[in-house]
């Protein structure tokens, strides 16, 4: 499995492509703010076409970018049933600053969603570009924050021994961390139980891409990680 990523611009978001090996169809998870020539460039460099946007939920630092990309390559997008509504205007629910700035840098002086936008429940198995994704319903950084996993590891990361699978964890962790809950339709409620019901019972050996910041392990985050810790 290919799996590409780097940071957005504003907010650090990870920005993911992940396909079966060059050279094919590939699915590309949370485009966010600035990020059209990079991806474009990754895209070129792997000769990759994308058959697919997921957004592991629905603030703009992880859904900015979504229509241009859809646009130019035909393709839909989806999102959690309950982050649906978040795509009428996510600039609304930014602090204003956020918002003049974003629109002041970045041309973000109005919103259009993407032409064709699907929902996704727990549980679903989404098969895109030749890969079988999992949806992981983990509500409490939004209502509609998901975790997408995959068997198997990136090609390149066999020095990490013993790992067996693969989470984009979005904002529900973070390497030492978790996604703040003091947002609209944040619940500190929801995350500890999302925390203690969806990632605890995660095998150690899952590695962890994360929605900002480095990837880590569950291994690691259940040994290390306060937040963790504190719902055990």
């Amino acid at each position: 499995m290919l799996l590409l990523g780097f940071p957005s611009e504003v907010f650090g978001t990870n920005c993911y492509i992940l396909a079966p090996v060059a050279g094919e169809e590939c699915v590309i998870v949370d485009p966010g703010v600035a990020v059209l020539d990079r991806l474009s460039a990754v895209l070129r460099e792997y000769r990759l076409k994308p058959a697919s946007v997921l957004v592991t939920h629905g603030h703009i630092d992880h859904v900015f970018s979504v229509t241009p990309v859809c646009g130019a390559h035909g393709v839909a997008m989806s999102v959690h049933e309950d982050d649906r509504y978040r795509l009428t205007d996510p600039l609304g629910s930014l602090p204003e600053a956020f918002g003049d700035m974003l629109r002041q840098q970045y041309g973000a002086t109005s919103w259009k969603e993407p032409d064709d936008i699907r929902t996704i429940r727990d549980g679903e198995r989404l098969t895109l570009a030749g890969l079988d994704l999992g949806v992981v319903h983990a509500p409490g950084h939004t209502e509609g924050s998901v975790m997408f996993s995959l068997d198997g590891i990136p090609a390149g990361m066999a020095a990490e021994a013993g790992l067996t699978s693969t989470m984009l964890t979005g904002d529900v962790l973070f390497a030492g961390s978790i996604g703040r809950t003091d947002l609209p339709g944040g619940s500190s409620e929801a995350m500890n139980r999302s925390l203690r019901e969806q990632v605890l019972p995660l095998d150690d050996a899952t590695l962890v891409m994360p929605g900002h910041g480095d990837p880590t392990t569950i291994g690691r985050e259940r040994r290390d990680n306060p937040f963790l810790r504190a719902v055990m």
